[in-house]
């Protein structure tokens, strides 16, 4: 990838550049699952903490766990969830944009002092649409878009997957971003745009 694509990735649609990864190991919790669902997902999250060189733990020792994702029929359950409120600020009128939106999908993040991800909140409503996805390609999706604070635009026109024969696979060019972003020399926070030519060259040094 050109350094150009790069920063398209990270760079907000208000133009702002925003680069964060995780700072800490992901102890990830997954709630609303059958276990065969549930192995679906955590061998996603593996599959791609092995690709990144980043860690995975049991248990977060502020928060017990750090990456939870939720799956729900809809919007109107989450206030019920306990203590979800004192995690993700304005859960009430994020619930209710997301009804009006008639969304079916969205992240939270939050970050440590620093900027780098501290933990991360999925939330994924199960309409029609993806219900009909299968979990496999719906997993890898949900944990390749919180492996990395990407733009709000990165993956709004071409997801970060591709069809390889009959695999649903990671697209080459996003796995080669996601090693390069995990470089132990590579700084977890970056606001300036230059960023993106270090991540360009560690994915040049791979080609």
């Amino acid at each position: 990838m050109q350094a150009s694509e790069i920063e398209a990735l990270f760079t907000r649609e208000d133009g702002q550049f925003l680069f964060a990864r995780w700072g800490r190991p992901i102890a990830p919790v997954v709630i609303g699952v059958e276990d065969e669902t549930l192995q679906v997902v955590k061998g996603a999250l593996e599959a791609v903490c092995v690709l990144s060189g980043h860690k995975m733990a049991e248990t977060d020792p502020e928060l017990g766990a750090n990456l939870m994702i939720f799956f729900f029929r809809d919007w109107a359950e989450l206030p019920d969830v306990p203590n979800l409120d004192r995690l993700v600020p304005d859960l009430g009128p994020l619930v209710a944009r997301l009804e009006a939106a008639e969304a079916n999908q969205y992240r939270v993040f939050r970050f440590d002092k620093a900027g780098a991800i501290q933990a991360a909140f999925v939330f994924l409503r199960m309409d029609e649409h993806l219900s009909a996805v299968p979990a496999e390609t719906l997993a890898l999706s949900q944990v390749v878009q919180t492996i990395l604070l990407w733009s709000d635009t990165a993956f709004r026109d071409r997801s970060p997957l591709a069809v390889a024969g009959e695999k649903t696979v990671l697209r080459p060019d996003i796995a080669s971003v996601i090693r390069a972003a995990y470089d132990p020399v590579m700084p977890d926070v970056a606001q300036d745009a230059s960023h993106a030519l270090r991540l360009a060259a560690r994915v040049g040094l791979e080609n």
